[in-house]
């Protein structure tokens, strides 16, 4: 008898609220004997499942439609619907999952789960572009993460040399369309940028995910190191309030505001080097001062001149 055969005849007396035995098997697409004893098996195994005789008679769930077998509150039926619903609208896996969803849950939150799932849709296409799909390397890898299976990938270092590794993978990250694998290996965890694996090949070995794995820590703290090594160098600017902004968006958790000094707002810019910080900057021309370091006045100027010497003799 197979579980997920019991747990859809519960979803079908929780819609309809009273069943009877000819009713399961022509929704489920099974005998008659093989609904009836499917509907003894629940209430034998203590489901709240009971039959009333008669002519208007079935087997019944206590507490009928309003039972909710998902468990969910209210509350977090909405915030699941609100977080799956866009998903289902680029993946039809995720409607179908969606539609079995919204039946397990009762008549009172039904209409607001719906409504969540609806509320929002999500275009991953630029303009001018088509939906791209998942690369079939990312299917593969994270086929690995849920059987729990070692890999065997052949990766390209920055250096274009390849080398094989045998790793435990524990999770994919797609970061602004591009993809990362966080992984176990012998010299402990590691991160690969898939668009370098050459090669991923699913061994028949399994492993132990560690119980106190959390991808989304993991992640958090890869992005913090990531950034702490991208922002080695700082540099102090002055600018107008209303622009600030606009460099926020632009240089993100690159640019912080650092107080203000008279009228303007002091910030906090970061980058590898200064030549880096001074391309940011270059744009803005004499809107902003760079108070420090010079190492970034240095380059500054020194870009100015080459656009003079460049550009000087056109009228």
């Amino acid at each position: 008898m197979r579980a997920d055969r019991l747990v859809a005849v519960l979803l079908l007396m929780q819609a309809r609220g009273r069943v009877t035995a000819a009713q399961v098997a022509e929704e489920l697409e099974i005998s008659v004997a093989t609904a009836r004893r499917d509907l003894e098996a629940l209430s034998t195994a203590g489901i709240p499942v009971y039959p009333q005789a008669g002519r208007n008679g079935g087997w019944q769930l206590v507490g009928g439609a309003r039972t909710d077998l998902s468990g969910l509150t209210a509350t977090e039926a909405q915030a699941l619907f609100l977080l799956v619903g866009p998903a289902a609208s680029i993946a039809p896996d995720a409607k179908a999952a969606l539609r079995k969803l919204v039946r397990a849950l009762p008549d009172t939150f039904r209409e607001h789960a719906q409504a969540a799932a609806e509320a929002v849709v999500i275009d991953p296409a630029r303009w001018g572009e088509h939906v791209k799909d998942r690369p079939e390397l990312v299917r593969r890898l994270q086929d690995a993460v849920v059987r729990r299976l070692r890999v065997r990938l052949l990766y390209q270092g920055r250096g274009r040399e390849e080398s094989e590794r045998l790793v435990d993978p524990l999770g994919l990250v797609d970061k602004d369309d591009i993809w990362y694998l966080i992984a176990q290996t012998e010299k402990g965890q590691r991160t690969f940028r898939v668009e370098r694996v050459v090669s991923a090949e699913l061994t028949e070995d399994s492993f132990e995910r560690p119980a106190d794995f959390d991808l989304s820590a993991a992640w958090s703290e890869i992005v913090d190191r990531m950034e702490e090594l991208r922002s080695g160098l700082t540099a102090t600017v002055l600018m107008d309030e209303r622009f600030v902004w606009v460099m926020q968006d632009r240089l993100g958790r690159n640019c912080e505001v650092d107080g203000t000094e008279g009228d303007r707002v002091r910030l906090r810019i970061t980058a590898p080097t200064p030549l880096m910080i001074a391309q940011h900057l270059a744009g803005w021309g004499g809107s902003i001062d760079v108070v420090d370091p010079p190492s970034v006045q240095a380059e500054l100027a020194r870009l100015g001149r080459e656009l003079a010497d460049r550009y000087s003799g056109i009228r």
